[in-house]
């Protein structure tokens, strides 16, 4: 059995409910972006600047690869993972994703202060939010094999409600 990973947009929980998560299950827990920041040396709005958002797509896919073919884990990705189909294919092929899905509401409350969102540091991070979402909505719905929303729950909560349906589903 593989991996277990989150998907879903900035802001909905994906560090904290993973990090819970692989401490529930007993697995070690991956951040693609902060594991993408600790082996460039560098933090992804640099990346942004130097490389532009495909430079660290490309760092992204690599690192999921990466991630994906050792041992299971619980690995958090980024909010644009999804856009790549070869990133679908790989999180569909090697585990079980989790789509952890929230408001736009919840999002801007959740990244307000957050100044190391390179996509949110231009123009009106509401109406970014939105058109992220409506990119982006469907792709986490197709690679989703379950989906819990975030916004009303505590994250132990959700974690607990993923632990169960994994249980229930004999992914765990």
């Amino acid at each position: 059995m593989g991996s277990f990973y989150l998907v879903g947009p900035m802001g909905a929980g994906k560090t904290t409910i993973g990090r819970m998560l692989a401490e529930s299950l007993s697995l070690p827990f991956y951040d693609v972006d902060r594991e993408v920041e600790d082996r460039s040396g560098v933090d992804i709005p640099w990346i942004f600047d130097m490389e532009g958002e495909q430079g660290f797509r490309d760092r992204e896919s690599a690192m999921l690869d990466e991630l994906g073919s050792g041992p299971r884990a619980v690995i958090a990705t980024g909010g644009g993972a999804v856009i790549r189909d070869e990133n679908r294919s790989l999180m569909s092929n090697r585990g079980v994703v989790i789509y952890l899905c929230t408001t736009v509401e919840e999002q801007i409350r959740r990244t307000a202060k957050d100044r190391k969102r390179p996509l949110l540091q231009k123009g009106n991070p509401e109406e970014t939010l939105r058109k992220l979402m409506a990119e982006r909505e469907p792709l986490y719905v197709q690679v989703a094999d379950l989906t819990l929303q975030t916004d009303e729950n505590s994250p132990r909560l959700v974690v607990q409600n993923i632990v169960a349906q994994l249980r229930e589903l004999g992914y765990c």
